[in-house]
């Protein structure tokens, strides 16, 4: 049974559909990334998940069951998460374990518990104005999971931080998967790639491809030859697009990503092209699409 099931979800403000009947199911334990350029509707289906925005019309399935607020199954961590700064990080965490009902007692053992998980401890007193981007980053988490519940969704929880801090992030994720069910939007579709069981790919309001990354990528996964050249060769670039075997030619300067149907053939006939023309060439290397390819090829379409 999937922990989450979101059927025909529909939200508009005014005249305008930011989501557009969207149907996709969570299953309990995975680790599921949201991705879609801006607009797409990532962060309204979110707050609709999160009961943050009540959807126009379709509904949510938790475990099976229409539940009228989904709060206490959920924590929610967004892009820009808001702080009272004048509190230590130890208070916020026992404040925001009341708010979910804990007790007094249970609010700071669990507090205790997280500030150790998310590398606070020694900074648990200090006023939470004096943190980095990083430790604000990690105290969110904290906060979100302070109730332990069952999905936790997170709203681009790297995107503000620098490499250090992103880093933290996604250890942290990577070890609170394995206990928790989570969802979470990015743009760093290298991140996606390293920590997913599943992807979600928005585009326009609309689910465009879903699945467990291992399948999609398999499903849509082409071989590439990459070749960089010492000096522009766009002319003949835009001639081998005649080759039965070629199926797409990107050019970026004197990059080359050439998606070949036939990769046996493509390659030695090209290569005995670029030979026989005395191209001067840099790279000449084999790979296969990426997420960020495939991506890319989605927010065109």
């Amino acid at each position: 049974m999937a922990l989450l099931k979101a059927s025909d979800l529909v939200k508009r403000f005014g005249n305008a559909n930011a989501v557009k009947g969207i149907n996709f199911h969570i299953e309990e334990g995975r680790c599921v990334s949201l991705l879609g350029p801006n607009g797409a509707g990532k962060t309204t289906t979110l707050k609709m998940l999160s009961g943050l925005l009540e959807p126009t019309s379709g509904s949510i399935d938790f475990k099976g069951k229409k539940a009228k607020d989904l709060r206490p199954f959920i924590g929610y961590l967004p892009q820009y998460p808001a702080f009272y700064n004048w509190m230590s990080g130890k208070e916020f965490l026992v404040f925001a374990g009341q708010l979910a009902k804990l007790n007094r007692k249970e609010a700071e053992k669990r507090s205790e518990e997280l500030l150790e998980r998310v590398s606070l401890t020694n900074a648990k007193k200090r006023k939470i104005a004096g943190y980095s981007g990083g430790m604000k980053q990690r105290l969110g988490l904290a906060q979100a999971l302070i109730h332990r519940p069952q999905l936790l969704i997170l709203d681009e929880p790297v995107s503000a931080l620098d490499p250090l801090g992103r880093r933290e992030v996604l250890d942290m994720m990577r070890e609170i998967k394995e206990e928790t069910t989570i969802l979470f939007s990015t743009h760093v579709l290298h991140d996606a790639e390293e920590i997913s069981d599943d992807i979600l790919i928005m585009h326009a309001g609309e689910i465009a491809i879903s699945g467990s990354l291992e399948s999609v990528m398999e499903a849509y996964r082409q071989p590439i030859l990459q070749i960089e050249f010492e000096s522009q060769a766009a002319d003949w670039l835009k001639s081998i697009a005649s080759y039965s075997f070629v199926s797409e030619v990107s050019i970026q300067g004197n990059k080359a990503n050439i998606v070949l149907g036939d990769m046996v053939n493509g390659k030695q006939t090209l290569l005995k092209d670029i030979v026989d023309r005395k191209l001067p060439v840099r790279k000449f290397e084999i790979s296969q699409t990426t997420l960020e390819d495939l991506f890319m090829k989605v927010v065109k379409a």
